[in-house]
């Protein structure tokens, strides 16, 4: 029969009214295997310093992130991103890329005690500057903002350093032009060819991102980054900027915030249908705890709905701080 035969004889709940029968023919499924559990990491040991805007949320020393993700993965979650808390920063953020630096210091202690998972290194300046901005200053256009091509050889320090400290993949998130191309060839002149880049290439200057903020302690001294990161309004432009990367050689293409940007995660699948991440950034994260503990909302039914809807838009990699409730939701 026809897909467009008349009621009554298609009907489609009939595929609907059996438990077993609607989940062998559900379009999206949703797995543990999706998720990148975000970790932010800090000098010292014994740290656990809760994040007050993203409860369940904390920075860690090296040594507790090894028992967060020892946690992690026993609930099926097995890749990490990792961000940098350094013990002091300057206007170059050049802690980023010292020997010792925090995230190099951590993946040392991290890659011991868990060889088989992946880590992710988070590579920007906004946590190691003392400006907060993500890179290093000049005048642009007429006012003090980040100096697009003086900051490329320091985040190809920055990702080389991670590189040689046992980073599984680098992932840019400075939204600089011409930052992917620059990363590949100083990697690839690094004797790390074979490392590949997931590129933050449509990031959005969102105010989804006020919790991260807090968390990664780097709300920028002046102004914003409206003039690095992407207009709310535009989605050709993300194509744009997604194509580039994938020409300068990114493996993976990340949008960010996710939520209010489903239908760019979907038009960048269906257009270059390479894999693709989005981040359930920490200001989703933050509104369904503080709705959940209200009272207000089913958290697990609400998170695993919109970790469901990231996927069905065409999201192969789920950035969210909800990993390791969510893999156990799913596994339970």
């Amino acid at each position: 029969m026809a897909d467009h035969a008349p009621f009554p004889v298609r009907r489609l709940r009939r595929l609907r009214q059996q438990p077993v029968l609607r989940r062998m023919v559900r379009e999206t499924t949703l797995a543990a295997d999706d998720f990148i559990l975000p970790l932010f990491i800090r000098p010292g040991e014994g740290v656990r310093q809760p994040i007050a805007s993203m409860p369940g949320q904390a920075q860690l020393s090296a040594d507790e992130a090894v028992r967060e993700v020892a946690l992690a993965r026993e609930a099926g979650v097995q890749a990490f991103i990792l961000f940098g808390i350094p013990p002091h920063k300057d206007a170059i953020g050049s802690s980023a890329w010292a020997a010792d630096n925090v995230i190099a210091r951590a993946l040392a202690v991290l890659k011991a005690a868990h060889p088989d998972a992946l880590f992710i290194t988070d590579e920007c300046f906004c946590e190691y500057a003392d400006h907060g901005h993500c890179g290093v200053l000049g005048s642009v256009a007429g006012r003090l903002d980040v100096d697009n091509d003086a900051t490329l050889p320091n985040l190809v320090k920055q990702c080389v350093r991670h590189a040689e400290a046992g980073a599984d993949v680098v992932a840019p998130s400075g939204m600089l032009d011409g930052m992917v191309g620059a990363i590949r060839q100083g990697l690839d002149a690094a004797g790390f060819s074979h490392l590949p880049i997931l590129s933050y290439a449509a990031k959005y200057a969102s105010g989804f991102y006020g919790p991260f903020r807090e968390a990664a302690e780097s709300p920028p001294s002046f102004g914003d980054r409206s003039g690095y990161q992407m207009d709310p309004a535009n989605a050709a432009e993300a194509l744009r900027e997604v194509e580039l990367d994938l020409a300068e050689g990114a493996d993976v293409v990340m949008v960010k915030p996710a939520l209010a940007y489903l239908d760019v995660v979907r038009q960048v699948k269906e257009r270059f249908g390479v894999p693709v991440a989005a981040y359930n950034v920490s200001g989703e994260y933050a509104m369904v705890k503080a709705a959940a503990e209200r009272g207000w909302i089913d958290e697990r039914r609400i998170t695993l709905e919109i970790l469901t809807s990231i996927k069905r838009a065409g999201a192969d990699l789920i950035l969210t701080y909800h990993a390791v409730e969510a893999a156990r939701w799913l596994r339970d």
